[in-house]
């Protein structure tokens, strides 16, 4: 009973829900005991147990049940205090996704009776802002059954050994800087990979591993760790780690759009049945970015997908093919099912021939490089350095929303364009 009262312990005291148990025992006959008792009287005052998925909820604390996926032994280690400490994580899963959960000291001894497959009962927070784990405040083991159907691109292992992998490069973005915790500063260039298992993201703390490797590229991989903390799949790869280029082909599938739950990471491919104009807005750092709704159709049915920032200025047209790599699933505000492609995300138009085009535009930079914008549409651009913000006319080879540019000249702004920048920018001016 001291277990559910702690869900609870805020609202009324021991006595009275000791009291409101046992009223409940009475109230159902006896049919039930003390536990499953305990439980509804939390329900009734508005603490029941959640879905694995609804942890990232306000709440300070959590009930739920989960089946243990995967497990780490105690670990001792030294506090700064010279006392000592010990950790232990549990992998959980349930129909809806997974969490890490974290059994601190005197906790940290009930991992060594806990086997894969078991159920527990936990009761949790998180550790102060962050949302990607639970610190377990009391567990036990239940008799509950749970089917857990792990979601693609969810965590499914603690493992944190280097290996090998064997991948295709899908995006390999521009190298940046980062400042350590002494001040100095470091490079980092991250890539989205795929493989059989699904697809993974990349960051590479040695830039160089990846210099060299085109996108579209198969590439064996050696050192590289696993990242548990991140959602989905991720490596890391330091200087111990290598990447070279290989023949191999690499198998990557693809969910039926059908099948997409409102819960997970998913790579998936149809033809576009709509798609809406793109729509601009301000991000809370200030910056401009773009928002575009497509609809997706494949022989099973349709799905919904919402492309963010560079993505959404990707070139697509109605029945134009395309593919849609590391998309996170969500339910819409009309709980149905959305796709959503941002910063991490790829997204390719497979199938089109390559073909000689003359576009006019702007050239700007952005998180997978420096692109083309013409005011409708964003093509990324190679071959050349271009002058950054400046009006230019390129010549050069489309395949699918890039271009290999052979020709480059200055072009003079179209008077239309002028014209809707100071639109915009008047629509930012509050009126007094």
């Amino acid at each position: 009973m001291l277990f559910h009262y702690a869900l609870v312990d805020d609202l009324l005291t021991k006595e009275e829900f000791e009291r409101r148990v046992e009223a409940k025992m009475e109230e159902c006959g006896d049919l039930i005991d003390e536990p499953t008792a305990a439980m509804m009287v939390v329900g009734d005052l508005g603490r029941a147990h959640v879905k694995v998925r609804d942890l990232s909820g306000r709440s300070s604390l959590f009930s739920f049940f989960g089946k243990v996926i995967d497990k780490t032994e105690p670990k001792i280690f030294d506090r700064s205090d010279g006392e000592k400490g010990a950790v232990a994580t549990l992998l959980l899963g349930d129909e809806t996704g997974s969490v890490r959960v974290v059994l601190w000291d005197e906790r940290a001894g009930a991992a060594e009776e806990i086997a894969a497959g078991d159920v527990l009962e936990i009761i949790g927070r998180h550790p102060g802002k962050g949302q990607k784990e639970i610190y377990a405040l009391a567990l036990r083991k239940s008799g509950c059954r749970i089917e857990c159907s792990i979601p693609p691109g969810s965590v499914a292992s603690l493992r944190s050994e280097p290996l090998d992998l064997d991948v295709l490069v899908l995006v390999k973005k521009p190298a940046r800087t980062y400042t350590r915790k002494d001040g100095t500063e470091g490079e980092l260039r991250e890539a989205l990979v795929a493989d059989a298992g699904g697809t993974a993201r990349i960051v590479a703390w040695e830039p160089g591993l990846l210099a060299g490797i085109p996108e579209g590229a198969t590439v064996h991989i050696t050192g590289a760790k696993p990242n548990t903390r991140d959602e989905g799949r991720a490596y890391s790869l330091d200087e111990k780690s290598s990447v070279t280029r290989t023949d191999a082909r690499i198998p990557v599938p693809f969910t039926a759009l059908n099948t997409v739950a409102d819960t997970g990471i998913y790579s998936v491919q149809g033809n576009v049945r709509v798609v809406r104009a793109p729509r601009s807005f301000t991000t809370r750092t200030g910056r401009t970015s773009w928002v575009r709704n497509c609809i997706l159709g494949d022989d099973t049915g349709t799905l919904n997908v919402v492309l963010w920032g560079d993505n959404a200025l990707i070139p697509v047209s109605r029945d134009d093919p395309v593919e849609i790599y590391h998309g996170t699933a969500k339910p819409g505000r009309s709980g149905e099912i959305e796709l959503h492609a941002g910063f991490d995300s790829c997204i390719r138009k497979p199938g089109g021939a390559a073909r000689e085009i003359v576009v006019t535009g702007t050239v700007v930079t952005e998180s997978s490089g420096v692109s083309i914008d013409t005011g409708k549409e964003r093509f990324l651009i190679e071959g050349v350095d271009l002058p950054l913000w400046q009006e230019v006319q390129v010549t050069g080879i489309l395949t699918g929303y890039k271009i290999i540019v052979s020709r480059s000249e200055p072009a003079a702004v179209p008077v239309e364009r002028v014209r809707r920048k100071l639109r915009e920018i008047n629509d930012r001016i509050p009126e007094e």
